[in-house]
């Protein structure tokens, strides 16, 4: 049984918004940064993570975060993004 798009995009928002969460200073120390890891959806499937900490050119010095999550073995997914700006 495959997971849904519903809950492949459900899971990548949820993980977006972890991964915004890391305060600042720290975000902006592993920039350029990416790395995967096998979790599960809750339906029990397991599933691939994908996050990428990127340099945005606009505007700029800020940082584009993004997460995508997969069945395993899949090329597509369900992706979220966000711009995260420094602070003044």
């Amino acid at each position: 049984m495959a997971v849904s798009d519903d809950e492949l995009s459900a899971m990548a928002i949820e993980e977006l918004d972890a991964a915004c969460a890391l305060p600042w200073p720290d975000m902006k120390k592993v920039t350029p940064w990416g790395d995967s890891f096998t979790g599960f959806a809750p339906s029990g499937r397991e599933v691939e993570i994908e996050r990428r900490y990127l340099w945005s050119h606009a505007p700029e010095g800020s940082i584009a975060v993004e997460v995508e999550v997969r069945e395993l073995g899949a090329r597509t997914g369900a992706e979220a993004k966000a711009l995260i700006t420094p602070p003044r």
